[in-house]
């Protein structure tokens, strides 16, 4: 008897520990070190989660990503730049440059995203605008494009001033944008990497600071920076199964385990779920007064949503006329497709002709050949 109850009372033991177990969220939002943090989709732009992510900050070293994908864009990046006397020996990290020392745009970049040198991307500044402020004003002229509206710069490394500010949010953004470019993503998740040291005197070697890049599975990026100011401050990157995320701290005294709580939250909670592949036929329209009766249409790129696992039921639905009168180009607007999960839309598209349907001449005009005529377009 008291062997039947010390077995019962285990059993109710063990059932009560998986009772409690249940009641607590497995993939719970993450409690972050952060003042300022936010968790984004690479490729939609869809927020995960945020703190603070609104509030402008200093960024320190994450200014560099801004630095590098200007100078990218500007310039050809296997042009030689000659480092200025007014790039050496700039405060904070630096790879130490020498005057009228010549180096790629390409190696100056490998420095300033691997090594967070603050002289070369003085030395970019200079070579790309001429000087340090009008390079600054270069970099808002494209925060202002990509609408980062809480973000200015007043110098390309992220010392210290009263007018050099970002949000997480910002930082995410500009982020997305930044690993489209594939020198970017390259560089940024590049681990060590040498460079020339004056021409051929020597060679320096370029160790990169985010250690996420050993630490978590599938990190491609991006860039650390610090200063007393600012705190830590950490912009990561992070690929599997098609999904990419962009995770950014402000002010984190604990910024790698922030980030690692973010990251394993977002890819235990999300998944990219493909819609529609480039150039696949998802519909067939009926056509009028062509060579043809109907007209396939497709989106013109791959399509997917960022869901949570678990997600309900997907459908969609087709916005078109209900007549489409030829001619129709291939590439031509022909109607909207928008998806659907438990009825919340979760991504639209155009749909577009995958062929041209011809104006078919009436050989015997009549009412409705002349009808059919005053749609026709030469």
């Amino acid at each position: 008897m008291k062997k039947k109850f010390v077995s019962s009372a285990l059993t109710l033991i063990l059932v009560s520990i998986l009772l409690l177990s249940t009641a607590v969220p497995v993939h719970a939002e993450p409690a972050l070190s952060a003042e300022s943090a936010i968790l984004m989709d690479a490729d939609i732009g869809r927020v995960l989660y945020q703190k603070n992510a609104f509030v402008r900050m200093p960024m320190a070293s994450t200014t560099k990503i801004m630095t590098a994908i200007v100078a990218m864009e500007l310039c050809d990046i296997k042009e030689i730049v000659t480092v200025s006397t007014q790039a050496v020996g700039i405060e904070g990290s630096s790879v130490y440059l020498y005057p009228e020392e010549k180096l790629t745009l390409e190696e100056l970049i490998y420095a300033l995203l691997l090594e967070s040198a603050n002289d070369a991307a003085t030395a970019i500044a200079i070579h790309v605008a001429g000087s340090v402020d009008s390079f600054s004003a270069l970099m808002n002229q494209k925060a202002e494009m990509l609408e980062l509206t809480g973000t200015h710069f007043a110098n390309p490394h992220g010392l210290d001033h009263e007018e050099h500010y970002t949000t997480a949010y910002d930082l995410a953004k500009l982020t997305a944008y930044a690993l489209k470019n594939e020198a970017f993503r390259r560089i940024c998740g590049t681990v060590r990497k040498t460079i020339p040291l004056k021409g051929d005197e020597g060679t320096r070697v370029l160790i990169n600071h985010n250690k996420m890049l050993s630490r978590y599975d599938g990190a491609i990026g991006v860039k650390t920076g610090f200063t007393k100011k600012s705190g830590r401050c950490l912009v990561s990157a992070a690929a599997r199964d098609g999904l990419t995320l962009i995770a950014v701290t402000l002010s984190a005294p604990d910024d790698w385990n922030d980030h690692t709580a973010m990251l394993d939250f977002g890819f235990d909670n999300y998944q990219s779920q493909p819609l529609a592949d480039k150039d696949e036929c998802l519909r067939v329209l009926p056509v009028t007064g062509g060579t043809e009766e109907a007209v396939k249409a497709s989106t013109e790129q791959s399509i997917s949503a960022i869901l949570k696992r678990g997600h309900g039921t997907i459908t969609c639905r087709v916005e078109a006329p209900q007549i489409l009168f030829a001619p129709i180009a291939k590439g031509q607007t022909v109607g909207r497709i928008i998806w659907l999960c438990d009825g919340r839309e979760i991504a639209s598209s155009p749909l577009v002709a995958m062929n041209d349907v011809a104006y078919k001449k009436a050989e015997k005009q009549g009412i409705i050949g002349w009808f059919l005529s005053l749609f026709h377009r030469e």
